[in-house]
């Protein structure tokens, strides 16, 4: 493999400064990023790390090639809020988790998110999670106690460098579990007893279900190995589900460095103000798709901002990001991409400068109203952003006449007639892409960056409750 032509530098929570970003192995460029809790939608300040991520995926695969990066996103199917919404509704665990996991996946593909190349279920590594759970113990850094395993946290000399705090400090300024049976208030959970109608799982001390932190640790272990290159996630995560991340996994394997750069993107507020029901400004990305805005625009207000400073959601940008991307899309929908402008690749290659990425943006389209650059240039620039991947609009028919909850219920057709094609049921397929067509919706396979996946082309606006009924 050629050595890359582009510098990448990324600010490093871990070292508290930029750094270059040098990976263990350019063949295979790793990344891991903390995913949702599955029991409701996501709401917009879920929608920002998925956002922030996924450019990093695009230029770690624009830099190293489509085929040196492995992306891994999890999904946490095994928590007390889901056990909750259950006994609230009535439904079963499962049926909640994959309806809010398919929401998800509806909800930032519809933002221009591509799926990571893995999506693990903590569900799916409970033996994993035992096994790990088991070493430590054995290692002396952690303790079975009231049926209960917990990690000892002085047992770590390292704790809290990755938040920079101190025991004491954490200890004053968290809300920590006061237990009986806790050798330190610190100490946290890896394994916690079930009962009732609790999810459990057999294990050594009883049976039984994850503590949080544990799931993280032992999923990237297995898809990604003891160290890898990349953790991400919202800085609401640094401490404490990182800092024990770390913990855990560096006493479980010692010889072993973990993740080598920690990357956190800072919160979202809307009109100013932090996002809260008591406030009447919360609201999820479907509410938003409902309402009519595009998840382009979404994502281009998210890229407006650089991820490490807090972004401010109002109408007013929401607006304005429309009427740019309208104008963009006037420049550009006749065209094939050709290849980014390296302007935008150096930009988003210093630290994700999103910012200043969109600045070139702007540049490339005035070059190309003026007909002193080609508009393929600034097609893929702006796919290397996210952004024109699957077309907003179709033909001749004008930005907006097509709804944005018709087309994320198109494209969820797309993604189940691309699973059952995948799982050879062509017959299934079949049947599928027929009933589409019906409702004026023509499915095809796309190889956009060399991988293969289903597409949604509409004609025109569609019937949207028969469309969630072929979902």
């Amino acid at each position: 493999m050629t050595v890359p032509n582009t510098v990448i530098k990324l600010h490093n929570t871990k070292t508290r400064k930029k750094e270059v970003f040098t990976p263990i192995d350019a063949e295979n460029v790793r990344m891991y990023v903390c995913g949702p809790t599955v029991y409701d939608r996501a709401h917009l300040g879920n929608a920002r790390p998925v956002v922030v991520f996924d450019v990093l995926n695009r230029l770690l695969r624009h830099v190293y090639g489509e085929d040196h990066v492995t992306y891994v996103r999890n999904f946490t199917d095994v928590d007390d809020k889901i056990n909750a919404r259950a006994a609230e509704s009535g439904r079963s665990i499962g049926e909640i988790t994959d309806e809010t996991i398919q929401w998800f996946l509806d909800d930032m593909a519809a933002l221009g998110a591509r799926e990571p190349d893995q999506m693990p279920r903590a569900t799916e590594f409970i033996p994993q999670m035992v096994g790990m759970i088991e070493g430590l113990i054995a290692s002396g850094h952690a303790y079975e106690a009231e049926g209960h395993v917990l990690f000892a946290v002085e047992s770590y000399k390292e704790y809290g460098a990755l938040s920079g705090r101190s025991i004491k400090d954490m200890i004053a300024g968290a809300r920590v579990e006061v237990a009986p049976y806790k050798r330190n208030p610190m100490d946290f959970v890896l394994w916690k007893p079930s009962t009732g109608d609790q999810p459990g799982w057999a294990s050594p001390w009883g049976n039984g279900r994850p503590g949080w932190h544990i799931e993280c640790s032992a999923m990237s272990y297995e898809l990604l190995g003891a160290s890898f290159d990349i953790h991400g996630g919202g800085n609401d995560l640094m401490f404490p589900h990182h800092e024990n991340e770390i913990a855990q996994s560096c006493c479980a394997h010692p010889d072993a460095g973990f993740a080598n750069y920690w990357m956190h993107n800072e919160m979202l507020q809307v009109e100013g103000k932090k996002m809260s029901k008591s406030l009447g400004n919360f609201f999820t990305v479907h509410d938003l798709l409902e309402q009519g805005v595009s998840g382009e625009v979404i994502r281009f207000v998210f890229l407006s901002t650089h991820y490490r400073k807090p972004m401010d959601w109002t109408e007013q940008k929401a607006k304005e990001a429309e009427k740019t991307l309208k104008g963009l899309w006037d420049l550009v929908n006749n065209c094939e991409p050709t290849h980014a402008s390296q302007d935008v690749v150096d930009a988003l290659a210093d630290d994700l400068n999103t910012p200043m990425a969109i600045s070139h943006i702007y540049k490339l389209r005035n070059e190309v109203a003026h007909g002193k650059t080609e508009p393929g240039v600034l097609l893929a620039s702006l796919r290397l952003l996210g952004h024109f991947h699957f077309q907003p609009i179709v033909g001749s028919i004008a930005w907006g006449q097509v709804p944005e909850e018709q087309h994320a219920a198109a494209m969820s057709i797309a993604r189940r007639w691309m699973k059952l094609r995948q799982d050879k049921d062509f017959e299934a397929a079949d049947l599928l892409k027929q009933a589409a067509v019906e409702l004026g919706v023509e499915l095809s396979v796309s190889n956009e960056d060399g991988r293969q996946r289903g597409v949604a082309k509409l004609n025109g606006p569609v019937d949207l409750a028969l469309l969630e009924a072929l979902k």
